[in-house]
């Protein structure tokens, strides 16, 4: 049931929630009750929503929690906002017996509790004093308008209250209803507080909106004039960021913008890429979860593309060697010929490799390739174990020696085949 106090505002649902529609100043509040959120309600969290109004404290659910909990979606992580400071937090919870953990966000504002076995990470509203791009010099505020305004995304500046109250002072509800992602207030300003809002962006994009091309002209013009500020952000966050892009929605739209906007030389990826390649792959892997590295991997065009990238982003091992193999085995490791035994050729080589991930590897390879019912057989077939439990464990042992090993691997292709 919706009671709208403001005749020109429309109700934006026909749904099970009860609303309340409201001005104040920019504000537009409503009630959520959903099993979602319903489902939060752990005895940790009881406990410390009754700790803060008991010490007269304003306690709320914050940022991408509101997002998923508004999307019907039960978050994975949900971060708390507060009006008490992180000293009286702090003597709030020495005060009631409550662990504190963590101790690293304080000088941002963050406070991490444990209550019943569960983390809570709660922080002060803040108002960014000082940015240069990468960080921000805060001061913290009671003011919740405040804090939204210093927020990337109107879809992440919403606060939730406990009772099922919406805090929106920027639309975001309205965005999220409509699958639009905005920055809230002026794009260029967002984004130069934090250059990795760019990729955020991206990112978001690809989560909440349904169809490539809907962007707001005054955004993409924001994002080409600083693309160069990512120059300056660490190879570890633009790397997390780029992940999520590579496994999100519209993927192919996604980093071909990335270059048309001339966002790619700042955040290590190749300025010669194949991107034709790309798009052929992107709609390879579509619906089959690749890593993300299997997807990136099309830009190369040689192994050392993936050395460069590893040296701007400091990307893990295990992704830099996955990198490698499928530049190195895309165009050579391929289905047999003769269509009878069409797996032999990925068969042979995780048998002659050495290396642990090896049908891993060749998974990869195989959504990359678009052999999409050699997969199917690939995670189904298992090695053959080598003819006898003792002769293969003493086999085993010996393989260490190169020439040694190398023959037995020989011998046993032959008894597999």
């Amino acid at each position: 049931m919706l009671r709208c106090l403001n005749p020109w505002r429309r109700p934006l649902l026909s749904c099970s929630w009860s609303r309340l529609c409201l001005f104040k100043q920019y504000l537009f509040t409503m009630k959520l009750q959903s099993p979602e959120f319903q489902s939060l309600f752990t005895a940790g969290l009881k406990s410390l929503t009754d700790l803060f109004v008991k010490e007269n404290h304003e306690l709320r659910i914050a940022g991408g929690a509101v997002r998923d909990l508004l999307s019907g979606v039960k978050p994975q992580d949900v971060d708390f906002a507060t009006t008490a400071t992180p000293a009286q937090m702090k003597e709030m919870f020495q005060s009631a017996g409550i662990r504190m953990i963590n101790n690293k966000g304080e000088k941002h504002g963050t406070i991490t509790a444990r209550l019943h076995e569960e983390n809570f990470e709660i922080t002060t509203l803040r108002i960014d004093v000082v940015t240069d791009g990468r960080h921000a010099e805060v001061e913290f505020t009671t003011d919740w308008q405040k804090d939204a305004e210093r927020r990337d995304l109107t879809i992440n500046s919403m606060f939730l209250g406990f009772d099922g109250t919406l805090f929106d002072y920027f639309s975001g509800f309205e965005d999220l209803k409509n699958k639009k992602v905005r920055f809230v207030g002026h794009a260029k300003q967002r984004i130069q507080e934090d250059y990795l809002r760019i990729l955020r962006y991206f990112r978001f994009y690809g989560r909440i909106v349904d169809k490539p091309g809907d962007h707001d002209p005054e955004t993409l013009e924001a994002i080409a004039e600083n693309a160069k500020g990512l120059a300056g952000i660490s190879g570890e966050r633009i790397w997390v960021e780029l992940k999520k892009i590579l496994i999100g929605n519209h993927v192919n739209h996604l980093i071909n913008l990335i270059y048309d906007l001339d966002v790619a030389p700042y955040i290590g990826l190749p300025t010669n890429a194949s991107l034709e390649e790309f798009n052929k792959v992107s709609k390879n892997v579509e619906g089959f979860s690749p890593k993300p590295m299997t997807v990136l991997a099309s830009l190369f065009k040689v192994q050392d593309d993936v050395t460069k990238l590893d040296l701007r982003l400091k990307i893990s091992k295990e992704e830099k060697n996955l990198g490698i193999f499928v530049v190195k085995n895309r165009k050579d490791l391929v289905k047999a010929a003769d269509s009878s035994e069409p797996l032999k050729p990925y068969q042979d080589f995780i048998i002659d490799s050495r290396e642990s991930d090896a049908t891993t590897r060749v998974c990869e390879l195989l959504k990359y390739q678009g052999e999409h019912r050699l997969l199917e057989q690939m995670q189904q077939w298992c090695i053959p174990p080598f003819p006898g439990h003792r002769i293969q464990s003493r086999l085993r042992a010996v393989r260490t020696e190169p020439d040694v090993g190398l023959e037995l691997m020989r011998c046993e292709r032959r008894l597999t085949d």
